[in-house]
């Protein structure tokens, strides 16, 4: 499915203020919301930038001079206003910004993200298997963009870093969904991504 967006001159050119930051095309916003054990778990084995339990992060694009968020969230791929996806944040937001090198490949990854809208949310959390979450999603982006990875995959661990047992909430998901826990796949996480040396954070948002 095509969307189209601005001329990809436009695109990189288009600035909007939120707070003290101008937010451009192409950063990364790193959330911690609350999902209850589920988000507990996941905070419990990831971290981020300076000791954060991000657990969420969307892309700014910018179209028709509106600020908006490329995530996937909920049921999909979407679309969100900034403020609506601010007001999920339980702390204060991170702002991520591509260094210089690397921001040549914003627009195709933009273009790519927007392509996907409506996929379905990869409630399996299993790499490649047509549907996102959330740093999935940043992650094909700008793999499809460069060619190559710009970011990591991790194994990934659904266990208690304390008893090596897979944390109950994890069970209890996977058995509702009659899927094996994916423990050890590649994968990627807020947290981990914030920590990119591809990327710079330049503060709270």
């Amino acid at each position: 499915m095509k969307f189209s967006i601005l001329p990809l001159v436009l695109l990189l050119a288009l600035q909007i203020h939120a707070q003290d930051f101008e937010l451009k095309p192409g950063d990364l916003i790193f959330q911690t919301i609350d999902c209850g054990p589920l988000c507990n778990a996941i905070n419990e084995v990831t971290e981020g930038y300076k000791g954060n339990d991000f657990n969420h992060v969307g892309m700014v694009v910018g179209q028709s001079g509106k600020l908006l968020i490329l995530e996937a969230s909920g049921a999909e791929v979407k679309l969100t206003e900034f403020n609506d996806f601010a007001k999920k944040s339980h702390a204060p937001m991170y702002l991520g910004r591509l260094k210089k090198r690397f921001r040549k490949f914003i627009p195709a990854a933009i273009s790519f993200g927007l392509e996907q809208l409506g996929t379905p949310y990869d409630d399996a959390y299993v790499y490649n298997n047509g549907k996102y979450y959330c740093s999935e999603l940043i992650y094909d982006c700008f793999l499809d963009a460069k060619g190559k990875p710009l970011f990591k995959l991790y194994p990934m661990t659904y266990k208690s870093p304390d008893s090596d047992e897979f944390f109950q909430v994890w069970e209890d998901y996977f058995n509702d969904r009659n899927l094996e826990i994916p423990e050890g796949q590649p994968g990627c996480n807020p947290g981990g991504m914030s920590l990119s040396n591809k990327i710079k954070i330049l503060g709270t948002i």
